[in-house]
């Protein structure tokens, strides 16, 4: 099963999920076959982690010959880069499974199809491989928040419908754009994602390739200003698919930008890395403040899952190894805290039956294990250090520095703006007096607390000692920028030649 490790980790749960779909099979039984699929992928995952040698370039790789007449090839690897992506998904699926149960068998469908498209996404090594899991992964994800979403979810799934098939059909012609120009340079058609980065691309097709791709992936992010699917789409989902499209698929719009678009777009990327480092620095300030003013617990929550996404595509457009290590970093320790929390509130939500923070109260009496849980994730979101956050957000303020003293300052004022949304709300939730809607809360079970724990303790572990999980990414990421610097643009030369005398790539 191992010698085609990636290939399981995909069609497994896509194949499971389409034979639940017609087989006559309860929910509960659903739900038991997902979790045991899901915990298979997370196995498959951990031995992926295990053997990752971490030498810069795709390990495991799969390689078939598809449509050959195109030179489309079914074509998976993993690098640095992916292989953080990939292991939020494996590590925090097998939590949605475990914690909430659906009225529905077909939901426990989506989430198993939406498993599999997502590592065949990140795992992609081919343009059209990564566009067929992109959509693949986009469908599922319609149908829970159309089917099993809040009052509003008809009126949500629009919105992000009309966004994300933008995004899809700009990405498709960009895709096509260089396709094209790959057969005009060298004669031959390919796909492959690591020829794209050879190409030579000027003029103003190039542009408008440029700005066709990264809309599709500042959309999922989502990059300001085109985050405003996100608020009603976060509040109306179910909470896991909340939580699955907050810790894990936005991960994979900022992944799109660090594979496809900075090696392949590398002059284009250049030249307006500023603007697109200020749209999130905005970003992350304005979601923020918006946060500061919620009064439902979940669309704060949404806004401030915004914000940090904010900083996190930051990181990327600083294109330095400081900013870019963070960023990959960060996408762990976001998927980890946000994604946690986002199951915290289906937990109060469930038990309270609101989601009013002015409602809530007393909840640190009458369930201290929750509240300690709660605390350490919240922590953890905001940056403080000794959590996983700290280490992401410190490399990427970090880098943002070295490359723009004022959008390093700005940035830095992300940490102020989520301690003061965060706080305020943990006082009034957990401190407050108890009232009718909490003065029964009860803590979490004891198989509560051990589905939660593990997650908890990597977030204190990211935190402490984060030298292993920094080895496994920073050959990657300096990889990436001596890449970009070989392609011989004066501008980007410019931008990150202190990292490449400072950073030597390992091998």
């Amino acid at each position: 099963m191992f010698e085609h490790v990636l290939s399981v980790m995909i069609f497994l749960p896509l194949l499971a999920g389409a034979a639940l779909l017609v087989l006559p099979v309860e929910k509960s039984g659903a739900r038991t076959i997902g979790l045991v699929i899901s915990v298979i992928v997370l196995i498959c995952g951990l031995k992926v982690w295990v053997d990752f040698s971490g030498g810069g370039g795709l390990e495991f790789v799969e390689k078939h010959l598809w449509i050959e007449s195109l030179g489309i090839n079914y074509h998976v690897g993993v690098d640095g880069i992916s292989l953080f992506v990939l292991m939020a998904a494996a590590v925090l699926f097998p939590l949605v499974f475990m914690v909430f149960a659906s009225k529905s068998k077909y939901y426990y469908c989506n989430l198993l199809i939406a498993l599999g498209a997502m590592i065949g996404a990140v795992a992609a090594a081919d343009l059209i491989v990564f566009y067929v899991f992109w959509e693949i992964m986009l469908l599922p994800i319609f149908f829970m928040i159309g089917l099993y979403g809040g009052e509003r979810r008809i009126a949500a799934t629009i919105k992000i419908t009309i966004y994300t098939i933008s995004g899809s059909l700009l990405m498709m012609a960009a895709l096509i754009y260089l396709a094209v120009s790959y057969q005009a340079q060298t004669g031959v058609w390919s796909f492959e994602i690591a020829r794209m980065a050879t190409l030579q691309l000027e003029g103003g097709f190039a542009l408008l390739a440029f700005i066709g791709m990264m809309l599709a992936f500042a959309i999922k992010i989502p990059l300001f200003p085109f985050h405003t699917w996100l608020p009603d789409a976060y509040t109306e989902a179910p909470v896991s698919t909340t939580f699955i499209l907050s810790a894990i698929m936005a991960k994979i719009g900022v992944y799109g930008v660090i594979r496809f678009v900075i090696p392949v777009f590398e002059g284009e990327m250049a030249r307006y890395a500023i603007i697109l480092a200020y749209l999130g620095v905005i970003g992350l300030m304005y979601c923020g403040i918006a946060a500061i003013a919620q009064r439902d617990f979940k669309r704060m929550l949404a806004f401030s899952s915004a914000s940090h996404m904010g900083i996190i595509a930051l990181g990327v457009f600083c294109m330095n190894v400081q900013a870019l290590t963070g960023t990959l970093f960060q996408i762990v320790a976001h998927a980890t805290s946000t994604g946690i929390l986002f199951l915290f509130a289906g937990v109060l939500e469930e038990r309270t039956g609101t989601r009013q923070i002015a409602d809530l109260g007393g909840v640190a009496y009458r369930a201290p294990v929750f509240a300690t849980f709660f605390a350490i994730a919240m922590l953890a979101s905001v940056g403080l250090p000794g959590t996983s956050g700290f280490i992401g957000e410190f490399l990427i303020i970090l880098g943002a520095v070295k490359f723009n003293i004022v959008v390093g300052v700005l940035a830095g004022t992300t940490v102020i703006i989520g301690v003061c949304y965060m706080l305020w709300m943990f006082q009034r939730v957990f401190f407050e007096k108890s009232n009718a809607a909490t003065a029964h809360f009860k803590d979490l079970t004891p198989y509560e607390t051990l589905v939660f724990l593990p997650v908890i303790l990597l977030i204190l572990v990211m935190g402490i000692y984060p030298q292993p999980f920094l080895e496994k990414i920073t050959p990657a990421a300096q990889k990436q920028v001596l890449q970009m610097a070989s392609k011989g643009e004066q501008q980007l030369v410019k931008m990150i030649e202190s990292d490449v005398k400072h950073e030597p790539i390992k091998n």
